[in-house]
């Protein structure tokens, strides 16, 4: 089938066939007359064509429109959701970040005394480490005097690592203040003696889990307080009484212008208990056992003096007092410990030095004993008449 004469090849022109319209080579700089007139018929023809709308050259303008614009906002639709994408793949990253980074640094204190000193100084460092943002570490020495017993749960920090530390020494008062929770410092060790609930109190529950007693150590003093009895009956109430005497007996009046407990004060603390319970025994633990047997009465049958004293191996007597329902204190942290783990009523010895003793520039009785704790107060004749 043979060409119109209508149409010539000159008619497959497309729109972009500007050379029919626009001059070159040489012509092309010197203007052409028409030249604009031209291109409109051109684009006009390449529109219609001489056989109607959608000339088959047209037909593949409008499909390469269509597929440039499909393509245009698909690519716009995927920028989105890659943006999108990229923002909650960020927040998560940041998210675990923030719980993954350990914090820095490295805190510890220093391990002296016997055991209630120690119960101290780790729960101290527990809770100061928390509340400034720093991992805590125990000197091996520490850990060797409370993992016996307890299920600790801070890592050691042993000596040859220690000793390629430069550490930064923070001074502690026996009692909680302000600037204690912002000590700066990535390495630093505590010292003193600290022994106060103020310092961790509101983490009561964190310290009681920490000084859990193995179950071995439990079942011991369990075993002892089940075979008890008071006149043939099996005791209402279990009362534990620490008796500090040692090296305090001394030291109290000669250095610190104070006394320790005397056979009146054990018994107001055990008839305190006597009014208001039925059937109490009173479990007897201290590092002068010889004394209570003279100056504690048992002629009721209800003391028992369980505790055996020895001051290397205190376990067991801390384990019978702590598995008691309340306790009868009288001074140091050995008995404080004691009271505070085992929970219930506590009597305390109150007012034990005069008021112009030393020992109250170091020691508050206010941050020691608890504030529902009660204290009866000490017979000081004995310093005065001295």
């Amino acid at each position: 089938m043979g060409t119109p004469a209508s149409y010539t090849t000159r008619d497959c022109w497309t729109a972009w066939d500007l050379r029919a319209v626009i001059p070159r080579g040489p012509e092309a700089r010197q203007p052409r007359a028409g030249w604009r007139r031209r291109l409109k018929r051109r684009l006009r023809t390449a529109m219609l064509g001489p056989r109607g709308p959608l000339f088959f050259p047209m037909a593949h303008f409008i499909l390469f429109v269509f597929t440039a614009s499909t393509i245009f906002h698909l690519q716009q639709r995927l920028a989105k959701i890659q943006r999108m994408w990229e923002f909650q793949t960020l927040e998560s990253v940041m998210g675990e970040n923030a719980t993954s980074h350990p914090p820095r640094g490295m805190w510890t204190i220093n391990a002296v005394g016997r055991l209630g000193n120690q119960m101290g100084q780790y729960a101290t460092l527990y809770a100061l480490a928390k509340v400034n943002g720093r991992p805590a570490f125990i000197p091996a020495q520490m850990h060797s005097m409370l993992a016996p017993i307890f299920r600790i749960t801070l890592p050691v920090l042993h000596s040859a690592t220690a000793r390629r530390i430069s550490w930064w020494t923070y001074h502690l008062n026996d009692w909680m203040e302000e600037q204690y929770r912002h000590i700066p410092g990535e390495y630093v060790r505590l010292t003193g003696y600290p022994c106060s609930w103020t310092f961790y109190h509101h983490l009561h529950d964190e310290i009681v889990q920490e000084f859990t007693l193995h179950d071995h150590v439990r079942e011991e003093a369990q075993n002892f307080l089940r075979g008890l009895q008071v006149n043939g009956n099996r005791p209402g109430t279990f009362v534990g009484v620490h008796v500090r005497r040692g090296d305090y007996v001394h030291i109290m009046p000669n250095m610190w212008k104070g006394v320790v407990a005397d056979r009146r004060y054990l018994e107001q603390a055990l008839d305190w208990f006597r009014a208001r319970y039925s059937s109490p025994i009173f479990v007897v633990s201290s590092n002068g056992m010889a004394w209570c047997w003279q100056n504690i009465d048992a002629s009721r049958g209800d003391v028992v003096f369980a505790g055996n004293g020895i001051e290397s191996s205190p376990a067991k007597d801390f384990a019978l007092l702590t598995q008691c329902n309340h306790t009868i204190m009288t001074i140091g942290t050995f008995g404080i410990w004691a009271a505070y783990l085992a929970g219930g009523e506590t009597i305390y010895l109150a007012n034990y030095t005069l008021p112009d003793s030393p020992f109250l520039k170091i020691f508050k009785p206010e941050a020691a004993f608890l504030p529902e704790w009660i204290g009866i107060d000490a017979d000081l004749s004995p310093l005065l008449n001295h």
